[in-house]
């Protein structure tokens, strides 16, 4: 596995400055932003010098880019929502095959026309899968034409909710290039430390095959987030279960500030 933290963890909006930031904090891979290339995190066009002085700085950084962020909300009520969200995410799939970036994270969204990360009691309807799933099946066809991976995690406050939601989205969909990204504190909210290691165990088993990326982030079994190791869940028992399962990429903490960065970063290399 190799250890990754968000780009958007450091301040800036070039380049140059925040992949060597990520380097120095003691990661070696990313989830970019391009934010952090000055540029919307959901941009209309990307112009070829920004994707040279992202290249330049990947180059000169030695810092991966394991996946690029592409969120936007995919179950919005508002279809013309939608159809926007979607030609933006063209352009960033581009972008990560023009950067050579394998991997484009998305979020299944919410009926909360507010805040895609927010819960909305209609998640839960066959309406809200139904056009989640219409929206996920153009942006496969678009990843395919640019043989980039799609990545999708689970999130409470989703439609997807759980990791035997996202393998019934990857059978339905029937593409090998929908993938899963596994966040250990977003397949819970309120649990004891040992009721969260069984949804957790029980996610990495429903996923194994399908995980494309793993993230490091906490909670608190009050449903608060956490940095890394400041919470309930059992970090050493989930990286063992990836490696169980045979994951061999990139493990990315954030929601953490930057002056956590190097601590959490000697946490999560002692198990690796």
């Amino acid at each position: 596995m190799r250890l990754g933290i968000f780009a958007k963890t450091f301040p800036g909006t070039d380049p140059s400055a925040v992949l060597p930031a990520v380097k120095q904090a003691g990661y070696e891979t990313t989830q970019f932003n391009l934010a952090c290339a000055g540029l919307p995190s959901m941009p209309d066009a990307v112009p070829a010098d920004a994707i040279e002085s992202i290249r330049a700085a990947v180059q000169s950084s030695g810092v991966s880019l394991a996946a690029l962020s592409g969120t936007y909300n995919m179950a919005h009520p508002d279809r013309s929502v939608r159809d926007d969200g979607l030609r933006r995410l063209g352009v960033v799939i581009k972008t990560a095959a023009s950067l050579g970036i394998p991997l484009v994270t998305l979020c299944t969204g919410s009926r909360n026309i507010a805040d895609q990360w927010a819960y909305h009691p209609e998640n839960a309807t066959p309406s809200a899968w139904c056009d989640m799933a219409a929206e996920m099946g153009k942006a496969l066809a678009l990843a395919e034409d640019a043989g980039i991976d799609l990545g999708i995690e689970p999130e409470q406050a989703n439609i997807v909710t759980s990791a035997s939601d996202a393998t019934r989205l990857i059978a339905d969909m029937r593409s090998k290039r929908l993938k899963i990204v596994l966040d250990p504190a977003n397949l819970f909210e309120y649990a004891t430390p040992d009721e969260a290691r069984t949804i957790v165990a029980a996610a990495v088993g429903e996923a194994a095959g399908h995980i494309a990326m793993a993230h490091a982030k906490d909670r608190h079994g009050d449903a608060r987030f956490a940095t890394a190791g400041q919470g309930i869940v059992d970090f050493p028992d989930f990286v063992a279960r990836l490696k169980a399962v045979g994951f061999g990429g990139a493990l990315v903490t954030h929601g953490l500030s930057a002056d956590e960065a190097p601590e959490v970063a000697a946490f999560l290399r002692g198990l690796l």
